[in-house]
């Protein structure tokens, strides 16, 4: 009994070893890029502006959910009678936060580093770049590790574990929601009046909601996606040991290889970091492809060392490879769609030649089109796991595989939002053209890099949700859910809806905030005299506000139908009628979310792909044309698409914190 019990302390540490590895990675990335030159006066000023905004956005979005955190954890210790479940959940709503507020705090700061570096070169704006990427990533992924183990270990039950699962839900779902609802709000307004309606150029400094927009990218694409694949990672371990619990009891090599694949793949994706290199436009995009290419075949040969010396048998290791298959298989997909190099995007781009509503189609018909493939991969990866890894556990670790490549993954998206604002910057402190010949390249593979990894998301929210519909199915011993019976059938239903009402919701949160940025970029044009021929300078602040207040307003509702309905389903229609919701859910959520920000990135590279010199450039009809589709498509790709991941996760924990009263008390 000692060796086993000294084996398990080993394989343990083995996992805290990752993930201090990993969160020593993120904090020598994070001084590597606070060491580089932040350009000259104006550009600090631009950059302290920006970092202003994100960070008065979330601490104001932190202070509101921790009133609802509070709540909750009282409620949590109160009704389910378990303190430590509160506790947990409090630590996953912090440490989630935490790693949002680190990741947007270096990136509003490499982005005029990495404006002052494009100077010198595109391999040192770069390298700067990803860099700061690489702080998210492998924050998120070196702090979920090494709080999932550190709990398991104080607690020695994974179903304590559904609390931090839960608390890391409720911050993905509001920081995807509230970021997406501000970046969005801000973009829409910037684009629908200065570009469209005043002809100037994106970033232009004479634009008041210029500023915001360049917030938004942060609090949206950095803290957002930081909060959701903390969550996603964290969540799918969990899942994996629980299953694990019930199948194989609290004493097996299975409860452990979830943290384990975590680990290797963490070590391996710091090894992959340093091959991504690029020293001209055309090899931006090969370059992170082989950071996440050199992590997977290392995290691959990682798995199969750990199967092979805790196991008999190689199921697991096939699980393991099917996860990263999926991976790959979503990402090549998802780049073909939205790559201003592939017909997808150049279809739609042809298509603006004839206005506005031929591009909204031909945009809508690619994005549905985009679904078959990721769809059909995470069905057959589903079944292929079932089938040769073990059952649902050997899903679950299918999934845990996939999402244990978090850290390379979110560093490759986090580099989007800080392209993005370096060209922000040049452009607004007038730095030479250059530098923006530099910076719009970065930018352009930045939008499909972030397109990539909002894909890998869906996809892996997909694996993770089954791997938690089958803990759900172990908590409430349901074998077989009935779809002849109606109150499933009712479930399933009202599972399928809620993912289009919550869309529903969120885009129409973002119309409001467009239209209250639109009416207020207008009258500063028309108000403050000299701005057009900037003699004048507007008004940046009162559209920060504009975009906060929206965002924290309009967070709200969505964030109750969330809450609010697993259990109303659950205590009226009973446990079986809940499991029809979350398969219900999980269905249309994902391909909703697969069709939305599919064509919403492609979308906005097809305008780039005009914007570049292609189909009469910018200006032209064709331009005018593809800037609708664009705006259309922004709060698609970065707001009601994004947050339908959290949202199917959310459920799926609601659903099994709540299981046992349900079973006890529910109505019908």
């Amino acid at each position: 009994m000692a060796f086993v019990l000294d084996r398990a302390s080993i394989l343990f540490a083995l996992s805290v070893f990752g993930a201090v590895i990993g969160l020593l990675f993120a904090f020598l990335s994070a001084a590597s890029v606070l060491k580089r030159d932040s350009g000259s006066e104006a550009m600090r000023k631009v950059s302290a502006a920006i970092k202003e905004g994100a960070v008065a956005y979330l601490n104001r979005q932190y202070r509101t959910i921790a009133v609802i955190t509070v709540i909750l954890a009282i409620l949590i210790a109160v009704v389910l009678k378990s303190y430590a479940m509160a506790v947990t959940f409090v630590l996953g709503a912090l440490l989630s936060s935490v790693t949002g507020y680190v990741g947007m705090m270096v990136s509003v700061r490499a982005n005029v580093r990495t404006a002052q570096a494009a100077t010198k070169g595109l391999k040192e704006a770069f390298s700067v770049a990803f860099t700061g990427g690489a702080v998210t990533g492998f924050a998120v992924a070196g702090l979920g590790l090494l709080g999932v183990t550190v709990l398991y270990l104080i607690f020695r039950d994974p179903n304590i574990l559904i609390g931090f699962g839960f608390g890391a839900s409720l911050i993905s779902l509001f920081a995807r929601v509230g970021g997406g609802i501000y970046t969005k709000g801000a973009d829409v307004g910037a684009d629908l009046v200065g570009k469209v309606e005043k002809g100037i150029p994106e970033d232009d400094p004479r634009n008041p909601a210029v500023i915001a927009d360049n917030v938004g990218d942060n609090v949206g694409d950095c803290a957002g996606m930081a909060a959701d694949l903390f969550e996603s990672y964290t969540v799918t371990m969990i899942a994996g040991m629980l299953l694990a619990w019930a199948a194989f009891g609290k004493s097996s090599n299975e409860l452990i290889l979830p943290l384990l694949l975590g680990s290797i793949a963490l070590i391996a994706s710091v090894i992959g970091s340093a091959f991504v290199r690029a020293d001209s436009p055309a090899k931006i995009w090969s370059a992170l492809n082989r950071g996440i290419y050199v992590s997977a075949a290392i995290s691959a040969i990682g798995f199969f060392i750990v199967n092979y010396a805790l196991f008999e048998h190689y199921r697991y290791f096939i699980s393991s490879i099917i996860g990263l298959a999926v991976t790959v298989i979503i990402g090549q997909v998802t780049e073909y769609y939205t790559s201003t190099g592939h017909s997808p995007v150049k279809q739609i781009a042809d298509s603006a030649r004839t206005g506005p509503a031929t591009t909204i189609i031909m945009g809508l018909a690619k994005g549905m089109e985009s679904t078959l493939v990721p769809v059909m991969a995470i069905v057959l990866g589903a079944f292929l796991a079932f089938t040769f890894g073990g059952g649902f556990y050997g899903v679950a670790i299918a999934a845990t595989a996939m999402l244990a490549m978090t850290a390379i993954i979110v560093a490759v998206d986090a580099y989007g939002p800080i392209t993005d604002n370096a060209g922000g910057i040049a452009e607004m402190s007038k730095m030479p053209k250059s530098v923006r010949a530099i910076t719009d390249p970065l930018d352009a593979v930045g939008n499909t890099t972030k397109a990539v990894t909002k894909g890998f998301a869906i996809g892996s929210a997909g694996l993770a949700a089954l791997s938690l519909f089958a803990a759900y199915k172990d908590i409430t011993h349901i074998d077989v859910i009935n779809i002849y019976d109606a109150s499933v059938v009712a479930g399933l239903f009202i599972g399928g809806l809620l993912p289009f009402v919550f869309s529903a919701l969120t885009m129409k949160a973002v119309g409001n905030a467009a239209f209250r940025m639109v009416e207020e970029v207008r009258r500063q044009f028309r108000q403050i005299k000299g701005l057009m021929q900037g003699k004048a300078q507007p008004d940046y602040a009162r559209c920060v506000d504009i975009s906060t207040k929206a965002a924290i307003k309009e967070l709200v509702l969505p964030g109750i139908v969330a809450v609010a309905s697993p259990l109303l389903v659950g205590f009226i229609l009973g446990p079986e009628a809940l499991g029809g919701l979350l398969a219900g859910a999980i269905v249309s959520g994902l391909l909703l979310a697969i069709t939305m920000t599919t064509s919403g990135a492609a979308w906005d590279n097809a305008k780039k792909y005009i914007e570049s010199g292609n189909l009469g450039g910018k200006g032209s009809d064709a331009h005018k044309a593809a800037v609708v589709g664009d705006t259309v498509g922004d709060p698609f790709k970065d707001t009601s698409g994004p947050a339908l991941n959290p949202l199917i996760k959310v459920l799926n924990t609601i659903a099994l914190l709540a299981a046992p009263l349900i079973m006890a008390y529910h109505l019908l």
